[in-house]
């Protein structure tokens, strides 16, 4: 069965000519102009990938408020950002909103598809059944990741991660202690991120284990070299 990618952007002949391209893929593609149609229609149906421009028509950041909604709707669907803007703050911005990627207009085709096909082999990975009786589970004292089943929890409570944050978590906590650099980040989540993309993909791991544990301290920023997982009781 094709993957279903839904492309919301607001001008007709991009829009297009991106279907025109994935469709040549294998995927099925659904285009939206504008955020309340295609938030009507994800609560309908879920794609297997949303493809989101920030601005929408009026709306200068109806591509923010969509993947906030989406986001909320579905933890761990993947998300893109494919957009003209292209400043820090903007891709700060979208990856603080729980996007996977965020890509700008001037990419070349065969990158854009190169992008989406690592994002899918990702979330592959993640929900591939395993062929041994017992589940990919790694433990690290509260902590608790399901690989398999594309979870994470803290105490016993779970914690919502995008699939780019699970890989990064896991990849900290596989060896607690040992300082990851943000390349070795980059190929954990087999993502090409720069320096300031991965500090806000961790600042945003942070925050989401805080709000179920404020107390979470467990990544820890090693200055100029990277960031570890801190041992915990039961490590």
């Amino acid at each position: 069965m094709a993957r279903k990618i839904a492309i919301v952007e607001d001008e007709l002949a991009i829009a297009e000519n991106y279907r025109d391209a994935l469709t040549r893929q294998g995927y099925e593609v659904a285009l939206y102009a504008e955020r309340l149609p295609a938030l009507e229609a994800f609560r309908q149906a879920l794609p297997d990938l949303a493809i989101i421009d920030v601005g929408l028509g009026e709306e200068i950041e109806g591509g923010f408020d969509l993947c906030r909604e989406l986001r909320a709707m579905a933890p761990e669907l993947p998300i893109i950002f494919l957009t003209a803007r292209d400043s820090e703050f903007d891709v700060v911005s979208g990856l603080r909103l729980g996007a996977d990627d965020y890509l700008t207009k001037d990419i070349s085709q065969p990158h854009m598809l190169a992008r989406i096909v690592a994002l899918f082999r990702r979330v592959d990975a993640l929900r591939q059944p395993v062929a041994q009786a017992q589940e990919d589970v790694l433990e690290r004292g509260p902590l608790l990741l399901n690989m398999d089943r594309m979870s994470a929890h803290w105490q016993g409570q779970r914690v919502d991660l995008t699939v780019t944050e699970l890989w990064v978590v896991h990849c900290l906590a596989r060896h607690p202690g040992h300082v990851k650099n943000r390349q070795q980040l980059m190929d954990a989540a087999n993502v090409v991120l720069d320096d300031n993309t991965i500090t806000s993909h961790v600042k945003r791991i942070r925050k989401k284990f805080q709000r179920v544990a404020p107390e979470f301290a467990a990544i820890e920023t090693a200055y100029g070299m990277g960031y570890r997982w801190l041992m915990t009781d039961g490590d």
